[in-house]
C-alpha cells in the first residue's frame, strides 16, 4: 500500500489522502483548501494525478475541508462512486450546492465591483457542478465491511465530530490503516463520544487541538455572560457559526440558558438557509445524537430561520437587543460578514466566536484584537466586543487525541496530520515520549510505502 498526503499537512485544511494497492486508487476525504491565500490557491492546482485515475473516494464527513472539493474533482474528470455516511450524504446535499453557489455569487460580485485581480473571476466549481457531483454518493452504514475491490476492505466507526463523521479503517492483504478523521469531543453536549480506536498497522490521526486541552470554564456560564452583558447594553451579538454541528450545538445552549433563565428572553435568528435545513436533518439520525426527539425539537423552538436575502438585510437595522447566528464559522464568507460589517462599528455590540479559528481568517484576526477587518473590499473599523467560546470546539483536545489511541497495541507509525505546524508537533511528542511508538508528521504531497 502506498499513501500520497495530498492536504491535511501542516494546515487544518485540505484533506486529502491517496492509497494505492493492487491496481486501485482510493482518496480518502476530498477537501477545500481554506484560510491562508497560498492555501487557498492550492485548490486551482492540478492534483498530482489524473482524477480520472481515482477509483473512488471515501469521506469521513461533510465539513469543507474534507468534502468540499469533490465537485472540482468530478468536474475534472473523477467517474467512480463517493462512498460515505447517509448522514454525510444529507449534509453535503445541502453543503456542496451551497458552496457552488456562493462561489458562483462572489465571482459575480468581484467582477462586477473589481475586486479580483482575475479577469474575469471564476468559481473553483458552481453549483451545477456540485449537483452533478451527488449523483457519485453511495451511502455505507456504520460499522459495516465494504469491500469493493479484491483485497481492499474497509469500515466507518463513529467519530462523534459532526452527524455522519466517521473513523476510517482500511485493510489490505498484507496490512491495516486508521484515519481518525475529525475526532468529536468525549464530554460533547449533543455528538455522542467518539468510538474507541481500532487495532491497526498504521494510524494517521489529526491535530487541531494537539497542542492545548480546552479551556477548563463552563460554556453556559460563559455564553450567558457575554449574551446578557451585552443585551443590559443594548447591542446585539452576532454569532459567526459554522452550519453543520456549530449552529445546532449553539441553539441548544442558548435554548438551555432561556430555559433556565439565564439570559433575558432575546430573539434569536438563524440567518444561513443551510444551517436551517441542516438542523431538521438532525431529528433523522437521532442515534448519534445525546438528545431524544424532544430535545432536538427544542433547537429550534423560538427561533426565527431566515431565509431569503431580504429577510437577512432586514437583520442590519435591529434596534433592540437580539442574538443572530449565521456563517460562516470563522467569518470567511457568507451572510456572516454583512452582519459583522454592520454591528463591529459599534461598541454595545458583541461579535461572539464559537471554537477554533484558523490562521489567516477573518475571525482568528479579530480574536487576536485587529482593529479593522477587510471585508467586500473595505476595511471594516472593530469597536465591537469580540470573545471567543473556545470551549465550545467539537474537535477533541490533547488529552482526548491521546485518550483515544491509549489503548491500542503498538502501531508501525502514527502519522500526525491536520494540524497547525506548532499543534502536530506538539501531539507527535507526546505520542513519543507517552508511548515510544514511531510518529511522523508527513509533508505535503509526501509518500510512504505502507
Amino acid at each position: 500500500m502506498r499513501i500520497q498526503f495530498l492536504g491535511g499537512t501542516g494546515t487544518v485544511t485540505g484533506s486529502k489522502y491517496l492509497l494505492e494497492h493492487a491496481g486501485k486508487r482510493l482518496l480518502l476525504d476530498c477537501g477545500l483548501f481554506q484560510g491562508l491565500k497560498q492555501l487557498r490557491l492550492r485548490n486551482w492546482d492540478p492534483l498530482p494525478i489524473a482524477p480520472a485515475s481515482i477509483d473512488a473516494v471515501l469521506l469521513t464527513h461533510a465539513h469543507m475541508d474534507h468534502a468540499g472539493y469533490v465537485p472540482r474533482l468530478v468536474r475534472e474528470g473523477f467517474k467512480g462512486p463517493v462512498f460515505c455516511t447517509q448522514a454525510t450524504r444529507d449534509l453535503c446535499e445541502l453543503l456542496l450546492p451551497d458552496s457552488g453557489r456562493l462561489q458562483e455569487e462572489e465571482a459575480d460580485f468581484a467582477n462586477r465591483h473589481g475586486h479580483s485581480k482575475h479577469k474575469p473571476a471564476q468559481p473553483l466549481y458552481d453549483e451545477d457542478d456540485a449537483r452533478a457531483a451527488l449523483k457519485h454518493f453511495n451511502p455505507i452504514a456504520f460499522d459495516t465491511a465494504h469491500s469493493p475491490w479484491p483485497g481492499w476492505t474497509w469500515r466507518l466507526q463513529r467519530a462523534g465530530h459532526i452527524l455522519g463523521a466517521g473513523s476510517a479503517r482500511i485493510a489490505w492483504d498484507a496490512g491495516s490503516i486508521l484515519f481518525s478523521g475529525d475526532l468529536g469531543r468525549s464530554d460533547d453536549i449533543v455528538m455522542r463520544a467518539p468510538q474507541v480506536a481500532s487495532p491497526s498497522d498504521y494510524v494517521v490521526i489529526e491535530s487541531t487541538y494537539g497542542d492545548r486541552p480546552h479551556p477548563d470554564i463552563d460554556t453556559l456560564d460563559a455564553m450567558a455572560a457575554v449574551i446578557s452583558q451585552t443585551a443590559a447594553r443594548g447591542g446585539v451579538i452576532v454569532i459567526p457559526s459554522f452550519a453543520i454541528g456549530r449552529a445546532q450545538t449553539l441553539l441548544y445552549c442558548i435554548h438551555l440558558l432561556k430555559q433556565a433563565r439565564r439570559i433575558p428572553d432575546l430573539p434569536v435568528y438563524l440567518n444561513s438557509p443551510m444551517a436551517c435545513d441542516a438542523t431538521r436533518i438532525f431529528r433523522h439520525h437521532l442515534d448519534e445524537l445525546r438528545l431524544d426527539a424532544a430535545q432536538c425539537a427544542a433547537l429550534s423552538a423560538g427561533v426565527t430561520f431566515v431565509n431569503t436575502i431580504e429577510e437577512s438585510k432586514r437583520l442590519n437595522v435591529l434596534t433592540n437587543p437580539a442574538i443572530i447566528v449565521s456563517a460562516s464559522g470563522m467569518a470567511t464568507g457568507g451572510r456572516v460578514l454583512h452582519h459583522i460589517a454592520t454591528y463591529a462599528r459599534n461598541a454595545r455590540n458583541t461579535i461572539l466566536f464559537a471554537g477554533f479559528q484558523a490562521a489567516a481568517t477573518r475571525g482568528a484576526a479579530m480574536v487576536a484584537g485587529a482593529s479593522s477587518v477587510k471585508i467586500h473590499g473595505e476595511y471594516v473599523p472593530i469597536r465591537a466586543e469580540v470573545a471567543n467560546l473556545a470551549s465550545l470546539s467539537a474537535h477533541a483536545d490533547r488529552e482526548q487525541l491521546l485518550a483515544w489511541i491509549a489503548d491500542l497495541p503498538p502501531p508501525k507509525r502514527i502519522f500526525v496530520t491536520h494540524g497547525e505546524p506548532v499543534a502536530a508537533d506538539a501531539l507527535r511528542l507526546a505520542i513519543e515520549e507517552r508511548h515510544g511508538w514511531p510518529v511522523t508528521v508527513p509533508d505535503y504531497l509526501e509518500t510512504r510505502e505502507l
